[in-house]
């Protein structure tokens, strides 16, 4: 016999059946050998189990926080696959001297983006690795280059640095991709060549003029920057609805801005695990009250083992029907008819088990306001179903299947099922069966959708795979709008922030609007920057007496003290921050900000402002 060993650990389950597949190749020195069985002996702390069969594939169940050992009769190979079906399992390990390792482990690519593959998956890598980059850098150009990195580092596929500017003595202080050697050389392409050094799988070139021939899938520009520059650019952005990030960093102050040059959705915004819970049990379907009622058909009678592991799923099913019995049909849908609901539910545990409690009447009562309500529309969807598609944008595979799921959701009045089941007490097989059927029923949910698609223009070139992640993500897609000027708004909101008392309501709209300021102000002849009066005077234009604001006058002196130059730490943080919202972007994964971020390195206070770029214009503040 031939001993490998197979390590398997489960981490933040109550319990799982996992389904180990094993080939058995043949290794036998006779040409043509293949044995008609295969004896394979399975070890854990529970006793040996031997099983023959044909030598194509076997099946074990396996248990979490066990070890197993396998023993292989000679000449075989052992190529393990793990399936398994739960989706909190986090680590599965194999370890096995006889299984090659280019079939056990994981590509020398999946190694290296290992950790950001478990946020964004092989469709967000695959979307940064196909995407182009342009950075304008303008200025000293240090946030400009550290956002880069932040983008080269994860594996951005292709991108382009246009600056028209030579490298200076002042640059090697402040820029950590410029050395000595690079004196006098132009400073795009010294960067682009640090820059590549960091991931040979990112591809960069450097130009001195924006080229808006070229196909980018996003532009960042950082400033200040020529004004005809910039109306060139926006006009591309808004031309092949591109968008455009413009950043600005001053000593200790930073903002940057995103403006979307057309309607964003996003479908996979990863919500709390918490809050995709959707169990449907005022709606359920007959799979799975026949599931419910063939477990607590004789509750009270059940042993005690039995009664402690009814998944809570069942037992407030089993219990709703109780009190629709009680309530002319009805079922508990205000707060207090939910609160007397749960205390029925509690009322039902025994108390005479060895715990003194049984766990999946706790999780049954905790569950109780959060699951028993009725499927509803988020006001996020109610936007997205609401809003009409101009003529392009129909034709995207996003708003095919929404109008396929508004029909669905028309007819039906709830939204697709996701299909998820959280982690609940229950024996592993009785678990795996309500998976199972809550599995079934959100494919059904997914082929009814694709029968709607038929019906629809161009519904039968969406491809499935679009259509499962919609459904999957249907409760929590979101709509970013396209940034839309208003230059009315960003007065109303400095009235209203500027007039409030700063102790009660500290905002960093005057960061904003200093940073602004000394963007479109004028320096003297011979000056590095704009002076305090001179960002003051730019202020003015929209607010009329910042002059006379102490708060603005003081911001506007530490933006002039700066006198255009960044601070490191505070490009390199910027720089980081950018390089998230643009990573979001790109991958069209979590939801961007909306959409202008501000810093404040001296009181590092941060808010996210809904301010779109020239004119300006805001729709809400949020802290954070």
């Amino acid at each position: 016999m031939i001993s490998g060993s197979l390590k398997y650990q489960l981490y933040g389950v109550k319990h799982s059946v996992v389904l180990l597949k094993i080939w058995c190749y043949c290794a036998h020195s006779t040409p043509n050998y293949r044995p008609s069985s295969v004896a394979l002996r399975l070890d854990n702390q529970e006793g040996t189990t031997v099983v023959t069969c044909d030598p194509a594939v076997t099946i074990f169940s396996l248990l979490p926080f066990k070890e197993y050992n396998l023993a292989l009769p000679p000449h075989t190979l052992l190529v393990p696959y793990i399936e398994w079906h739960d989706p909190y399992t986090a680590m599965t390990e194999i370890i096995s001297g006889q299984v090659p390792p280019l079939i056990l482990g994981p590509s020398d690519k999946e190694k290296k983006y290992d950790r950001q593959l478990r946020l964004w998956a092989a469709n967000g890598q695959q979307a940064l690795e196909d995407a182009h980059i342009c950075l304008i850098n303008s200025g000293s150009g240090t946030t400009g280059v550290e956002t880069l990195k932040n983008l080269v580092l994860p594996g951005i596929g292709l991108f382009t640095i246009v600056d028209d500017k030579s490298v200076e003595e002042s640059d090697l202080g402040v820029n950590f991709f410029l050395e000595e050697a690079s004196l006098g050389r132009p400073r795009a392409e010294c960067c682009t060549e640090l820059l590549a050094e960091l991931n040979p799988d990112a591809t960069g070139h450097w130009a001195s003029s924006f080229d808006e021939h070229s196909a980018f899938t996003l532009v960042l520009y950082t400033t200040p920057i020529d004004d005809e520059l910039l109306k060139t650019v926006k006009n591309y952005c808004h031309t092949h609805k591109v968008p455009l990030v413009s950043i600005n960093s001053l000593g200790f102050y930073s903002y940057f801005n995103i403006t979307f040059n057309g309607n964003f959705p996003i479908v996979d915004t990863h919500p709390d695990s918490t809050a995709t819970t959707d169990l449907r049990l005022l709606t359920p379907w007959p799979e799975l009250i026949e599931f419910a009622q063939e477990l607590t058909i004789d509750i009270d009678n059940l042993s005690a083992h039995k009664h402690g592991h009814v998944p809570y799923v069942a037992l407030l099913l089993h219990y709703l029907e109780e009190w629709k019995a009680e309530n002319s049909g009805s079922v508990p849908q205000s707060y207090a008819d939910k609160v007397k609901f749960r205390k029925i539910v509690a009322a039902g545990a025994r108390t005479d088990s060895p715990e003194g409690a049984e766990e999946n009447y706790d999780e049954a009562t905790a569950a109780v306001l959060k699951t028993v309500s009725l499927p509803g529309l988020p006001s996020s969807v109610r936007e997205v179903f609401e809003y009409q598609p101009n003529q392009d944008e129909a034709k995207s595979g996003f708003w095919i299947i929404t109008e396929a799921i508004k029909q669905f959701h028309a007819k039906h009045g709830a939204l697709p099922l996701p299909g998820s089941v959280p982690d609940m007490k229950a024996e592993s097989e009785v678990y795996i069966q309500l998976q199972s059927i809550y599995k079934k029923k959100a494919r059904q949910d997914v082929d009814e959708i694709l029968e709607i698609l038929g019906t629809i223009p161009n519904g039968n070139e969406v491809e499935k795979e679009e259509v499962e992640t919609y459904c999957k993500n249907a409760a929590f897609i979101k709509l970013v709008r396209e940034s839309a000027p208003d230059t009315d708004r960003i007065k109303q909101l400095a009235d209203s922030e500027l007039n409030a008392e700063f102790e009660l309501q500290p905002t960093l709209l005057p960061v904003y609007l200093a940073l602004k300021g000394s963007e479109s102000a004028k320096p003297e002849a011979g000056a590095a920057a704009a002076s305090a009066p001179q960002i003051l005077s730019e202020i003015s234009k929209i607010v009329p007496d910042a002059a006379s604001d102490d708060r603005l006058a003081r911001v506007a002196t530490e933006v002039a003290r700066a006198q255009g130059g960044e601070l490191h730490n505070i490009a390199a943080l910027t720089g980081g921050m950018v390089a998230q919202e643009v990573i979001k972007i790109i991958t069209k994964q979590y939801i961007p900000i909306d959409n202008t971020c501000v810093f404040d390195g001296i009181t590092v206070i941060k808010l996210g402002e809904r301010i779109t770029e020239g004119p300006e214009a805001v729709d809400s503040i949020s802290a954070t």
